[in-house]
């Protein structure tokens, strides 16, 4: 499965592109990222990032994009920032028709350094392994994005397996609903 991970962001947005396969194997496409103008128009900004994440989605055609869900109390004008980012990567790739996943930061670093709580240091150092890459990926957000990718990479068959144990949960649910309202009125 092939995964566009993104860390949304204004000033940097960083691109990655992992290849998974079998077991917990994965495989670095390509890295970068988009960088804006802070004296630009915030439009303008979004356009100019959103071009390029589309130019990827074509690029490197993927399964699935891995979106960095948006959580900071704290900086309230980063956090819309970063949100706006998020939600052009989300249109395009909707646009596109590829399915989008969120996931928390902590959800990214548990995936690949084992600790939900681990530092950028660490999370790039555990890429780089786990691509075997010959040199870390920079700036932090590149190594960011990977992550993302990795992260969905190995947690998507087990989401997948989640909803479709619900949608079954759910259906078995009905009928069983539908059996107690029809013998409720039988009983009648």
């Amino acid at each position: 499965m092939r995964v566009l991970g993104v860390d949304p962001g204004l000033t940097r947005c960083g691109l990655g592109v992992v290849d998974g396969g079998a077991g917990r194997s994965v495989r670095c496409v390509d890295v970068g990222v988009v960088r804006t103008t802070a004296t630009l128009p915030l439009e303008r900004r979004l356009l100019e990032m959103g071009a390029e994440v589309a130019r990827w989605i074509a690029a490197h055609r993927p399964a699935g994009v891995a979106l960095e869900r948006v959580l900071s109390p704290h900086n309230v004008r980063t956090v819309m920032g970063t949100a706006q980012a998020s939600g052009v990567v989300a249109l395009l790739a909707a646009r596109a028709g590829l399915p989008v996943a969120f996931h928390t930061p902590s959800e990214v670093k548990a995936a690949v350094t084992g600790e939900g709580r681990a530092d950028k240091a660490q999370v790039t150092t555990m890429v780089t392994k786990l691509l075997g890459l010959t040199e870390a990926p920079r700036p932090a957000d590149a190594a960011d994005a990977l992550a993302l990718a990795i992260c969905h990479c190995w947690r998507a068959p087990m989401l997948d397996r989640m909803a479709q144990a619900k949608s079954r949960s759910d259906e078995l649910a009905r009928a069983h609903r539908a059996r107690l309202a029809a013998a409720a009125r039988l009983a009648r």
